[in-house]
């Protein structure tokens, strides 16, 4: 039984497993940098790599898990094989937690200092 809070009825079982299985995708820092790369233009396999200094085998294995969960597409030019964000939604969702997290460190240059130490940041009022 859905409940409506604030005028939002809440999402199905189904669709909040599949949202949850997208971020988990997404959890991985390495996925996200693909996706982030991704967001801002097309590539092949190499190229992501070099960008995000991913060894070739592992950046195509990562690909190969977003292409499976829709979130990320390809399409093949000659012998390479292109890939692409074709997803909107996706892009947004990447570059607004992106944005806002670099926004944050920007600001107050505690997570960079927390990155350098190993501690994970703590995201207010979520627990995680």
């Amino acid at each position: 039984m859905a409940a409506e809070v604030g005028g939002f009825e809440d999402p199905s079982a189904e669709v909040l497993a599949e949202a949850a299985a997208a971020f988990g995708l997404l959890a991985s820092s390495a996925r996200l940098h693909i996706v982030w790369a991704l967001a801002q233009g097309e590539s092949d396999v190499t190229g992501l790599a070099e960008r995000v200094g991913g060894a070739l085998p592992a950046v195509s294995q990562h690909l190969t898990k977003l292409k499976l969960a829709g979130l990320v597409r390809s399409r093949r030019e000659g012998r390479r094989q292109v890939y692409f964000v074709d997803d909107p939604d996706v892009v947004t969702v990447v570059r607004l937690m992106v944005g806002q997290l670099t926004d944050r460190a920007g600001r107050n240059g505690r997570a960079s200092d927390r990155a350098a130490q190993g501690s994970p940041r703590r995201i207010r009022g979520l627990g995680v």
